[in-house]
């Protein structure tokens, strides 16, 4: 079931066109991430859709709902969790909980909440007492009060270290067993690929490819990179010599003592030349074999790195 859907958003401030023109729509139940280097237009295409920032032209709407209509129903269905996340450093976790759920006619329960963000521990230490992860899981926590059945997570894990950024992926996919649907952007490659249904890569305000991360990995290529690492120098040169000949090696690059070469079938590369190696004695000291990413799928749509 749809619950979400946008067509041909546009925004522009004065002569910079943010966004150009975005069309999608999200199901119920699933994890769709926005990416995209900074300046897409990722983010205004969030403020538009959660009602922050009126668009030039286009449509949004939640079912039957609309912004110019429907604007206090839709605020009911939606739970925003944003970049700067507004809460007061001098009181507690529950007391910020506590707060925003008197601006609800029926607010989660705080407790249920501290627990689901794993802040029940935490709960009277003031928010200034807090860790970044626990900020980031508080904020959510806040978007979570007025139990939306939408949630918009706009990066809620820049900047945090490995443990606190796994942390939020743990509530995300609770969130998620628990019916909710989530809209997300995010800076991490990484964090894409595990969290989300469906990854739509946006630059210069455009969409360039909507799909699920299986499917944009397998449509980039199917391609599979093997890398081998040898004794010495002279050994690689000619482990190289041997690859370039085979029919299932479609190219090599080769550094030091390292040969890479990439293949459609690498089973079948590796067979043969693991029988080289042993005819000639040659010992292999490491081998390991590189699947593409999203990041591959990234680099490969927009042709850049991040950009900072």
């Amino acid at each position: 079931m749809t619950v979400l859907e946008v067509k041909h958003l546009k925004k522009s401030f004065g002569s910079i066109e943010a966004v150009r023109d975005i069309s999608f729509s999200v199901n119920a139940g699933e994890v769709f991430t926005i990416i995209g280097p900074n300046g897409a237009g990722k983010t205004t295409t969030l403020e538009m859709i959660e009602g922050l920032v009126p668009p030039d032209q286009g449509e949004i709407r939640f079912q039957d709902l609309t912004w110019d209509k429907d604007a206090v129903a839709i605020k009911k269905k939606i739970g925003v969790q944003p970049q700067s996340s507004a809460m007061f450093d001098l009181l507690t976790p529950k007391e910020n909980l506590d707060l925003f759920a008197t601006f609800y006619d029926q607010p989660k329960s705080t407790e249920e909440i501290l627990e689901l963000i794993n802040l029940t521990e935490h709960r009277n230490n003031l928010v200034k007492q807090l860790s970044g992860g626990q900020r980031q899981r508080l904020a959510i926590g806040l978007a979570m009060i007025s139990n939306p059945e939408i949630l918009f997570l706009d990066e809620p894990t820049t900047g945090l270290d490995p443990q606190a950024r796994r942390n939020i992926w743990d509530i995300i996919l609770q969130l998620k067993s628990l019916g909710k649907t989530i809209i997300l952007t995010t800076h991490y490659m990484e964090e894409a690929e595990k969290l989300s249904d469906r990854v739509c890569i946006v630059d210069q305000g455009n969409i360039v490819t909507l799909d699920s991360p299986s499917s944009l990995i397998e449509k980039l290529t199917k391609e599979r990179e093997v890398s081998l690492s040898f004794h010495d120098e002279k050994t690689t040169i000619e482990a190289e010599h041997f690859s370039k000949n085979l029919d299932s090696v479609i190219r090599t690059e080769r550094e030091d003592t390292t040969l890479k070469l990439w293949t459609m079938k690498p089973e079948d590369s590796l067979h043969d030349l693991f029988q080289f190696t042993k005819e000639n004695d040659y010992h292999v000291e490491q081998v390991s074999i590189r699947e593409m990413s999203l990041e591959d799928v990234f680099i490969a749509y927009t042709g850049k790195e991040w950009r900072d």
